[in-house]
């Protein structure tokens, strides 16, 4: 049986790949909820049947014989519209044409909007099919705003990044595409034939598993009917390399004013960093490297971590690894990190029980009040609490459903909880999606009632009184008493990270009126007092007794607010050298070096390769060495290039830094040769790439460091055990 026009829902796409998939039309788990009759939610009961080939085979030598076309089972009959012109992409050097680039393609068009966690669930799904498929298939990321903020250009490149999209992605600002195409729900995926037809729409988590049977199957047909054009986009992709700055989008921040430390989690670089309050990094939890594993801190991996809560005696922090899926506790003592929850699976449905066993989705912060671990749980519009002494994980507050329904806490709705403060009565948290800031009693009433928010759809940027004041997907928040030690719960003051008003508010609970306390709104980098100042994006707070700590996520820096002055400055950090970025791989490193100050004049380029332990550099391998700046930058006095076998560390090139220049980026690749010193029984080769930004400054160094330690074989086989 042939099937065209719209794919007609998931028994359709099951049929044709012959699997037992089943779906319903998608709930506010799966998608938001633009509009009730999302295109995902047309159903067919009839049964796909397998492609067949009707004609003989051709001789294999023949090829004067045509094959027989084979009948396709998923063929769209409308043309695709095309992508309107002046419309802005990223990671892409031109403009993309449905009806030549694309065309030989399956085509994938998500529709999404950056602060959607249903959009950000899939996005592993496309990077996946994409893998499966590089020469059949092409992922386009079409990006529908929800909120005003989300709609400009530089806040979806900031978000492309962010988010580590790899494909193309377009700004569908007037929403031309989203009309084109009857989108009605984020996320919708609409799939596109090789002839540049539309065959339909799928809304809603769980991309990878209900599509792929079907990409798989389009895959072979049009390939077999030569209609396939395996060509890659080539010089057309062109992703954006990772910013050359100390912190990657830093999403939340914790100050612990009793140990002097200050935790940030380095979102965009996947590791914790570990500060003094006044700046001075002191270690790092994690190697940088996205993945998943515990064990030391040099060892560690994570995805995209989150919220962090910290143990009454210090020593126990704990992470909402939130890519991952998991929470993590992390012995500080013992530099020693831990997986206490999740499964790393995303949940579509929570289900208590041992936490361990329990799959959680995208927990975005943490709060701790005693042995009770609170989570918020963005991934499922939920609030949830471990119990540490038990090691149980339940439900909270929140059905699963999303919304801004108030009542006992467990038969409310919720809106993407992201962030978690509490006074010791109550616990405060934000709902981005609803821009609203709620709380819910910890006591036995357990009554959550909305604080400042009003609908799914409402958002601004007023102050005033609570029922006047509107947020736009604000994120952060932290609880700070009123100074009186006997003040009854209820009272003091909650900061909020108006995260896309670029804004840091105040609430006082006390009079229920709100305050603009930094940012005049639009986004940038400048201190000074209240609305004299300039943030973007913040998403993360935690505040000592006299300043406010403030993860400003698309600054890529702390920033730090005077409680008692409002005055609102950057934290400088300090001993950034071992904070640099070395993201092993198996075959090759990726080494990004903290931006380094050269003084203009001659100036040395120093490579210094450090082996492990009773290992020594091959003297049959031929080394080399080769480095490039800018040639109005940073020019080579001899040469750019070395070469050597058995090299001597460190490699020191000369070089000239020339004046009337601000800034570059040092590119370099030195492929090495070693080898264990007692028994030469094997050699390892490996490329080590650096990108090292640098600063032309009358008071800076004579050269600039290139260093980096090698991995021993050991050390390589569990990377690729992993």
């Amino acid at each position: 049986m042939r099937r065209s026009g719209p794919l007609a829902g998931c028994a359709v796409l099951a049929a044709a790949a012959l699997l037992a998939v089943s779906c319903t039309a998608q709930s506010a788990d799966d998608a938001d909820p633009v509009a009730s009759d999302s295109t995902a939610a047309r159903t067919d009961t009839g049964a796909g049947e397998p492609a067949t080939d009707s004609g003989g085979d051709a001789t294999p030598d023949d090829s004067s014989v045509a094959p027989t076309p084979v009948s396709l089972t998923f063929e769209g009959t409308a043309a695709a519209p095309e992508f309107p012109a002046g419309y802005d992409w990223f990671n892409v050097s031109r403009p993309l044409s449905m009806a030549g680039d694309l065309r030989g393609k399956i085509v994938l068009l998500d529709f999404w909007t950056q602060g959607c966690i249903n959009c950000i669930h899939i996005i592993p799904d496309l990077h996946r099919l994409e893998q499966e498929y590089p020469e059949e298939l092409v992922v386009v990321a079409v990006h529908w705003a929800k909120f005003d903020s989300e709609r400009t250009s530089e806040a979806v490149e900031e978000s492309v990044r962010r988010y580590g999209r790899l494909h193309p992605v377009v700004n569908d600002e007037q929403e031309i595409l989203r009309s084109a195409y009857g989108v009605r729900a984020w996320p919708t995926v609409v799939v596109i034939d090789p002839n540049g037809n539309v065959v339909g729409p799928y809304a809603g988590e769980g991309v990878y598993a209900v599509l792929e049977p079907a990409i798989a199957v389009m895959a072979e047909e049009f390939g077999l009917n030569g209609l396939i054009d395996p060509t890659p986009l080539g010089d057309l992709l062109a992703v954006a390399p990772a910013l050359p700055t100390v912190l990657s989008f830093p999403g939340k921040v914790l100050a612990d004013e009793p140990g002097n430390r200050l935790f940030i989690s380095d979102t965009g670089r996947h590791r914790i960093l570990v500060a003094t309050l006044d700046g001075e990094l002191i270690d790092v939890i994690g190697t940088g490297a996205e993945g998943v594993r515990d064990g030391a801190f040099d060892e560690a991996e994570f995805r995209r971590p989150q919220g962090m809560a910290l143990s009454a005696d210090g020593n126990t922090l704990y992470v909402a690894d939130r890519e991952n899926h998991l929470i993590r506790a992390v012995n500080v003592d013992a530099g020693e990190v831990s997986t206490i929850a999740g499964t790393g699976e995303p949940v579509t449905q929570f289900r208590p029980g041992p936490a361990a066993d329990v799959a959680i989705a995208s927990p975005w912060d943490l709060n701790i009040d005693g042995d009770l671990l609170f989570i918020a749980g963005a991934g499922r519009h939920q609030l949830w609490v471990l119990n540490l002494s038990s090691g149980n994980i339940e439900v909270f507050a929140g059905t699963g459903a999303e919304g801004l329904d108030d009542g006992h806490r467990l038969a409310t709705t919720l809106s993407q909880p992201s962030g978690l403060a509490s006074d010791g009565s109550l616990l405060y948290f934000t709902d981005p999606e609803a821009s609203a800031v709620r709380q819910v009693s910890l006591g036995l009433d357990g009554q959550l009632t909305t604080l400042v928010g009003k609908h799914l759809f409402v958002w601004g940027d007023t102050t005033g009184t609570f029922s006047d004041t509107l947020l736009q997907h604000a994120i952060g928040i932290e609880y700070v008493p009123s100074g009186n030690p006997d003040g009854a719960a209820g009272s003091g003051r909650l900061f909020i990270a108006d995260t896309y008003n670029h804004r840091i508010k105040a609430l006082d609970l006390d009079t229920m009126i709100s305050a603009v306390v930094a940012g005049d709104g639009i986004a940038g980098l400048q201190d000074g007092l209240g609305e004299a100042a300039r943030l973007a994006e913040p998403s993360g707070l935690s505040a000592t007794s006299t300043t406010l700590y403030v993860a400003d996520t698309n600054n890529h820096r702390i920033r730090i607010l005077d409680l008692s002055t409002g005055e609102l400055g950057t934290l400088a950090l300090s001993n950034l050298e071992i904070a640099a970025v070395r993201a092993t791989g198996i075959i090759d490193d990726e080494v990004v070096l903290l931006p380094q100050r050269v003084a203009p004049g001659p100036i040395e380029i120093v490579l210094d390769l450090e082996l492990p332990d009773d290992y020594k550099f091959n003297a049959e391998g031929q080394f080399t060495f080769d480095w490039s700046a800018g040639d109005a930058v940073i020019t080579a006095v001899d040469s750019a290039h070395y070469e050597a076998r058995g090299p001597q560390m460190p490699v020191r090139l000369g070089a000239q830094a020339h004046a009337g220049t601000s800034s570059g980026v040092l590119t370099a690749t030195a492929t090495v040769f070693y080898c264990p010193a007692v028994d030469e029984v094997f050699c390892l080769v490996r490329d080590v790439n650096f990108t090292a930004p640098f600063e032309i400054d009358p008071a800076g160094a004579n050269h600039i460091e290139l260093p980096h330690r090698l991995l021993s074989a050991e050390e390589l086989d569990e990377r690729l055990a992993s």
